[in-house]
């Protein structure tokens, strides 16, 4: 016992000095791995999924998913730094690209702005409008810092490791696969799903994003309202998997409108 009580006591003061903020909801967040190694890890294991591709070659779609990217990525910086938070981004090098995959429907974004469609969830957008929604809710899990959240708790519940250059350092494999479940691009996610807290967050401030892009707020619910159709007595998506509910999801979305409606410009 005389030997625990220290150790709990060390373990609570290394919790609560690895905790970050996470932007527009304020909450506290675990934070073990730094900005520069996710960003890395990112953009070495992004590559490697567009390898495997195949990337689709419907130009006309490709062109959409960039543009409204970009429009996106647009919003982001303009609001980062308009709360003085535009260090947040060093290291982001935005990528936008759409994957030839008909039975997925998922789209994610890794830390460091890399943003991938699955041609499957296109149908389902619609439209711009659509990829807008979606754009918006998977780059705000990446600016919430939600796949570097949950990349630290993986860390020390799957390898009881509690840094990212120890964990690469005795299990590489391990350490990659929960990166890519960390960041909901991986083909199990297990206990490595977002969170329903995480999809709520990325609810919200992907609805600012969307306003900010000149994307009408109002559309995000006539999106997630043709997702509960087409989701009708069958098995959700995985991109659905551990979304809140979708009565619930639609009711914070309409509670979250006059405050986006304050950053809309058409």
């Amino acid at each position: 016992m005389n030997i625990l009580k220290p150790i709990s006591i060390l373990l609570v003061i290394f919790v609560f000095s690895s905790c970050a903020t996470v932007p527009v909801t304020g909450r506290k967040q675990l934070d073990l791995v730094s900005s520069s190694e996710i960003n890395t890890m990112s953009a070495t294991q992004y590559q490697d999924v567009l390898k495997k591709g195949p990337l689709s070659n419907n130009i006309q779609q490709t062109d959409m998913i960039r543009s409204v990217g970009k429009r996106i990525q647009g919003a982001v910086e303009k609001y980062m730094a308009s709360k003085g938070w535009s260090d947040q981004l060093q290291g982001f090098n935005w990528e936008f690209n759409l994957i030839q995959d008909d039975k997925t429907v998922n789209a994610w974004c890794m830390p460091g702005g890399k943003v991938a469609f699955y041609t499957a969830i296109l149908p389902i957008c619609k439209d711009e409008n659509g990829v807008a929604v979606v754009m918006g809710h998977e780059v705000a899990h990446a600016i919430a810092n939600h796949g570097r959240e949950r990349m630290s708790q993986g860390l020390i519940e799957q390898l009881g490791l509690g840094t990212l250059s120890a964990a690469m350092g005795q299990n590489p494999t391990a350490t990659q696969n929960i990166f890519l479940q960390a960041v909901g691009a991986g083909s199990n996610l297990g206990m490595l799903k977002f969170s329903r807290q995480h999809e709520s967050e990325a609810d919200h401030i992907g609805l600012i994003f969307m306003s900010m892009a000149g994307y009408e707020p109002n559309l995000a619910i006539d999106f997630w309202k043709r997702m509960v159709t087409m989701n009708a007595g069958q098995k959700p998506p995985e991109y659905l998997s551990d979304h809140p509910s979708d009565e619930n999801r639609i009711k914070d979305l309409e509670g979250w409108l006059p405050e986006a409606m304050g950053y809309y410009k058409k």
